[in-house]
């Protein structure tokens, strides 16, 4: 996806220092993400890329789910644009690739917990309860350090069901 002057592509290893600070620098809005953890799921990171320089990331991760995937949930995470480049249009670049790209894995919903709620509705995303997400919480928001607990984080969690999966055979 391309925006003038700017193009939206998939993440390289190449880009991993520049992914980690532009989470790094948003300590607020993002949890955090080792280089590790950044190498490690490469394939599943979109960055926004202007003169070869990064200015923006997105990110993806599929929910764990046991046994066969009823209900498959993919989270859109790691959301972050360069404080000279908000805007311009480039999160709302970077989330449609990063749905274009979920999509063709056919999850039932992706999910998002944001502190925007109202970027996201643009995208067709609705509030859900945090009770509806657990596995999420478990996976993840467990380990948080920021608050005492996923519900009293001011986080929204959102939902984007997707159209129903077309049965093979």
């Amino acid at each position: 996806m391309k925006k003038k002057g700017f193009m939206v592509r998939n993440a390289e290893f190449k880009d991993t220092a520049a992914i980690f600070a532009l989470i790094k620098g948003n300590p607020k809005e993002l949890v955090p993400r080792s280089q590790s953890d950044i190498i490690q799921n490469i394939d599943r990171f979109l960055v926004c890329d202007r003169r070869e320089k990064i200015v923006g990331v997105v990110s993806w991760a599929i929910l764990p789910e046991i046994g066969r995937a009823a209900h498959p949930t993919v989270e859109i995470k790691s959301l972050a644009v360069d404080q000279a480049f908000r805007k311009k249009g480039l999160g709302r670049l970077l989330v449609e690739a990063a749905i274009e790209r979920v999509k063709m894995i056919q999850p039932e919903q992706i999910i998002v917990l944001t502190f925007t709620p109202d970027f996201f509705r643009k995208f067709g995303f609705v509030e859900i309860s945090k009770v509806t997400i657990m596995h999420k919480l478990y996976s993840g928001c467990i380990n948080c350090t920021k608050y005492d607990s996923p519900f009293t984080c001011p986080e929204v969690a959102m939902r984007r069901t997707l159209a129903p999966r077309k049965k093979s055979g």
